[in-house]
């Protein structure tokens, strides 16, 4: 099979995989939690492990800390999986706003060039999302983090069809020098 069909192929599989996440949100927001929680406990075990090895009391003590930290968020992840994911929605409702407020402010930096505006721009539409997400916690938390999976499966689905489509036009681009 030619490169630029497999391009094709994996753009067009993701692209039904984000039609069928996005046909039911909520479920996709539990299976992110379910896996982010598996990856808590896994990150938390590996650093407490880590931390059983590292010399001197107080770097032992602040790693193994830290290590059954993760894991106890891991652990909450995967048996409250719903819970989870309105915790993570919440968390990216404030990396936005504040993303947003950060744009907001370094663009008065850029006030006498020509990328004042779209920073602005990019940065007001951040917090008005914030903010949408906010008056509307109730019932878009649960669903947020399927939202933003299958629009980015999408996305990814979009940009990869579109990748294959310009190597079959160019496939002297696709080849990779040999040496």
């Amino acid at each position: 099979m030619k490169d630029w069909m497999k391009w094709v192929l994996l753009g067009l599989l993701s692209l039904i995989c984000g039609i069928i996440v996005l046909g039911n949100t909520v479920l996709a927001s539990v299976a992110v939690t379910s896996v982010t929680g598996a990856l808590f406990l896994f990150a938390g075990a590996a650093q407490i492990a880590g931390g059983l090895k590292a010399e001197g009391m107080g770097s032992k003590l602040f790693s193994i800390g830290m290590g059954a930290l993760a894991a106890f968020l891991g652990i909450s992840f995967l048996f409250h999986p719903l819970e989870g994911a309105i915790s993570l929605a919440l968390l990216i409702t404030i990396l936005l706003a504040v993303s947003g407020g950060a744009r907001i402010v370094f663009a008065w930096t850029m006030k006498q060039t020509q990328f004042f505006w779209p920073m602005l721009i990019s940065g007001a539409l951040s917090v008005l999302l914030a903010g949408y997400i906010l008056a509307n916690f109730a019932t878009a938390s649960a669903q947020l983090l399927g939202v933003l999976l299958g629009v980015e499966l999408l996305f990814n689905g979009l940009g990869f069809t579109v990748l294959g489509f310009f190597l079959r036009a160019h496939p002297e681009l696709a080849k990779t020098p040999k040496e």
